[in-house]
């Protein structure tokens, strides 16, 4: 089992404990390890087969949750999870897709009202029968009749970028161990750094397909053969997603590539550009219109294709018919930023409030990924659930910062430097839960909206505002609320939001969680064209959180951002002036 399917596991556990009014802290362990789980790159399967190593070294998994990983990878099920499903109706789980329901107001809505479907919850919305319960009303009524559209939209159900990411590496691991296959890599959506991916398609060089073929079909994670040919395999692989893979020559491996690639509009606007031009441009390669017998021209690599029609390479995040062509052709393609252009991390949290390593563990795992500087950024007051820090707890917590430092500093010249944050709440009322008093003593702050996300787009962006143009708040964390298939963005004026932010110098984040990626590519280019800056964070609530970097700079890159145009690129001295000039 991948990464991927063992977290959505125990979400799921979870999920149906709590359902049943099961023991909070047992409900908090399986969701504790399904971010935990969520978050390791690494397959588990390596980490179990490795003697030197064990699950228990995993934060937050004990010897029960160790066991279950051990089934879940040797027999793909967890006999747990079965028995749990047979005593929920699956009515629940449809219900459960619908953002703003979690399991206790689902059991509610169970208890009062007979429900089979999402239908039938649709038309007690629409009946007015669900206001009428303890705890619910006419507004939730109606948040809950939108979002069920929502979750009907099977445009949310597609799989996150890092969760086709794992199956991707799998099944690019397994087609390179055929020796028929002289070069194989992986296109569509998930090479495009898309945020969600609805199928994979693998493209492999080879002059012996019929073996590729079936070494595909071998592999031990074919679920379903949807169809077996002589250029084409179409298989159903984890979590049902289908894995389309093409065998092509390497004359026509770079053309195929591209076309595979995408996106549609892309191409689209690609293959008019080369008619223009007397060419013809199609899976195969580049050939002259005017030619009978259509001899390809170029094909072989994709720089090659691109160069045929006076383009120099697009790379593929930009490939969706928005400016690439204009940047292409007048030699103005952004230099994309890298993982390797981030210097740190600015927003994470601790043990403090509702991170599950210490201060110290988070930095020792920031020294260990090549960071320089991080922010600890806990939450503040006002999110009581996740023990949110007063002004007493985070001074404590900033002199234990200090006391770090000099730690640091004293082994020997540190190669981190930790920075005093808090990401501070935006109140439903406006304004923040901490004074600016305690706000001027700290390095970097991150303002957040977390309460009142179904106001009004003119009550949200007035608290928004509010927190942009606070002299002391450096950056607005997850600026559109939004969680990828789980709930849609809260009302906005984001473009009010950029033109303050580009005129106060306040940052806005690109989140690096692959559930967030918030702002989203298209926000994020408008910022860009506002000069807005931005920090690319992960949020991270653990230490194998800090791994989710990558999925942020591959929705930076979607949005065209450069080194320049990011923060924590910046080297500490530079980003610390950045941030006295705001005060």
């Amino acid at each position: 089992m991948t990464n991927a399917e063992i977290a959505l596991i125990f979400d799921h556990v979870a999920d149906l404990l709590e359902y049943q009014g099961s023991n909070v802290f047992r409900v908090r362990a399986y969701r504790n390890a399904s971010r935990l789980v969520q978050g390791i790159v690494e397959p588990l399967a390596t980490i179990r087969d490795d003697p030197d190593r064990s699950f228990l070294d995993l934060d937050g998994i004990g010897k029960d949750l160790a066991k279950k990983l051990e089934t879940l990878l040797d027999s793909g099920q967890l006999p747990m999870l079965k028995q749990l499903e047979e005593e929920v109706p699956q009515v629940v789980f449809d219900l459960m897709r619908v953002p703003g329901l979690g399991p206790k107001k689902v059991k509610l809505l169970m208890a009062e009202i007979e429900l089979e479907s999402l239908d039938d919850l649709e038309k007690a919305c629409q009946d007015g029968r669900v206001s009428l319960l303890k705890g619910f009303g006419k507004k939730t009524e109606s948040t809950i009749l939108s979002n069920i559209a929502f979750a009907k939209n099977p445009e949310n159900s597609r799989l996150l970028w890092n969760e086709a990411d794992q199956i991707v590496q799998l099944v690019v691991k397994w087609m390179k161990e055929c020796k028929a296959v002289q070069q194989v890599e992986a296109a569509g959506s998930w090479r495009r750094g898309k945020e969600t991916v609805g199928d994979i398609d693998i493209l492999v060089e080879s002059h012996q397909p019929s073996e590729v073929m079936s070494h595909l079909v071998a592999w031990e994670h074919t679920d379903q053969v949807i169809v077996q040919g002589d250029t084409k395999t179409s298989i159903r692989g984890p979590r049902g997603i289908q894995i389309d893979m093409r065998v092509v020559a390497k004359e026509s491996f770079g053309a195929a590539w591209q076309y595979f690639t995408g996106s549609k509009e892309h191409n689209v606007r690609l293959r008019s550009r080369a008619k223009k031009l007397g060419l013809s441009i199609n899976e195969y390669g580049v050939s002259q219109l005017d030619q009978s017998g259509g001899k390809i021209v170029a094909g072989q690599s994709e720089k090659e294709l691109y160069k045929a029609v006076g383009l120099e390479w697009i790379p593929p995040e930009l490939r969706e018919n928005h400016r690439e062509f204009e940047f292409a052709e007048n030699h103005q393609l952004p230099k994309l930023i890298t993982i390797d252009d981030i210097c740190g991390d600015l927003h994470m949290h601790t043990t403090a409030t509702d991170g599950e390593a210490t201060l110290l563990e988070m930095a020792t795992a920031s020294i260990a990924r090549g960071l320089r500087y991080i922010a600890i950024t806990d939450h503040s007051k006002r999110v009581t659930m996740a023990r949110g820090l007063d002004d007493t707890r985070l001074y404590e917590q900033w002199e234990a910062i200090d006391q770090l430092n000099q730690s640091l500093a004293s082994d020997g010249g540190s190669p981190l430097v930790v920075l005093k944050g808090i990401e501070v709440d935006i109140l439903e009322k406006g304004g923040l839960d901490l004074s600016d008093e305690v706000l001027s003593h700290a390095d970097w702050v991150v303002a957040s909206l977390h309460y009142g996300q179904q106001q009004s787009q003119e009550q949200i962006t007035g608290r928004l505002l509010d927190a942009v143009c606070n002299p002391y708040v450096s950056c607005i964390g997850h600026p559109t609320g939004r969680l990828i298939n789980r709930r849609p963005a809260y009302k906005v004026d984001l473009q009010c939001i950029i033109n303050a932010a580009a005129e106060h110098g306040t940052c806005l984040e690109i989140n690096a969680n692959p559930w967030r990626l918030d702002l989203d590519d298209r926000c994020a280019a408008a910022a860009k064209e506002a000069e807005v800056k931005f920090a690319i964070s992960t949020d991270a609530h653990s230490t194998i959180g800090l791994d989710v970097m990558r999925c942020g700079i591959l929705q930076a890159r979607r949005a065209g951002l450069e080194a320049r145009d990011v923060v924590n690129t910046m080297p500490l001295s530079k980003l610390k002036e950045l941030i006295q000039k705001r005060h």
